[in-house]
């Protein structure tokens, strides 16, 4: 995998590439739309950078007088007022779409995770997607520009479209979609501790993980399946584990 390892962002397909400086949103509000609805539609991930499990992006397409008035990016809340949130959020929005990216398809070689990024909220937004829909993306390139032209290509709706960084505190329907994709990939964490035991957060930085993942190899000889081989902290602990082994030989 080129572009992959704990939550890089390098490693874009070299055919979509372009020479342009890094490009940025700072005025979503600005641009026109035709006035005839007051739906916005909202498209983040959760789970980019973890070396277990899936990454999760979320679509909500409402109105967003209609959002609670604490709706935020969703690393600034606490997981019990993100689940009450969903909760509002879910019986409020004309429609909500969550799409997945497994385990399988991050660790495979023909793909990065910038490009899984942009299927990520294609996959999500394309069910509810319809012409003119004013359409605000987390941007999940340093270009904000280029990763809004490579969601637009996957959709095959005439949308009004616009991706910003920070895009999730900005503007509550992103804050919306931010929660509904970080509930789900809480929900998928609970699942995998459920069947492996205390896994903790799955990020690399969480002793909890690594610990997890080191006792996992020396138990089995391999990693968990619900690991991403491709990232350096699974090839880190398998490395460590083979000269361990090796070690013991001598």
């Amino acid at each position: 995998m080129t572009g992959s390892g704990d939550g890089s962002t390098a490693g874009e397909d070299s055919a979509d590439v372009d020479e342009q400086a890094p490009g940025e949103r700072t005025c979503l509000d600005d641009w026109t739309d035709d006035g005839k609805s007051d739906l916005r539609a909202g498209v983040d991930e959760a789970g980019k950078g973890p070396v277990l499990g899936s990454m999760f992006a979320a679509c909500v397409v409402a109105d967003p007088a209609d959002l609670p008035d604490d709706v935020d990016d969703s690393k600034d809340l606490s997981a019990e007022r993100r689940e009450e949130l969903a909760t509002v959020i879910r019986d409020r929005a004309h429609a909500v779409a969550v799409s997945e990216i497994p385990v399988a398809r991050i660790d495979d070689t023909e793909t990065d995770m910038n490009t899984l990024t942009v299927v990520a909220h294609a996959e999500a937004l394309e069910p509810v997607a319809s012409d003119g829909l004013a359409t605000y993306l987390d941007a999940g390139d340093t270009n904000a520009v280029r990763f809004e032209r490579r969601v637009a290509d996957r959709i095959e709706a005439d949308l009004d479209l616009r991706a910003e960084h920070g895009a999730d505190a900005a503007y509550p329907i992103v804050g919306a979609a931010s929660i509904i994709a970080k509930v789900e990939r809480d929900a998928h964490v609970a699942e995998l501790a459920a069947e492996y035991g205390d896994l903790g957060s799955g990020y690399p930085g969480d002793s909890t993980t690594r610990d997890f993942l080191e006792d996992y190899i020396a138990e089995h000889g391999e990693l968990p399946a619900c690991a991403r081989e491709s990232w350096q902290t699974s090839r880190d602990v398998r490395n460590a584990a083979g000269q361990a082994a090796l070690d013991d030989f001598d």
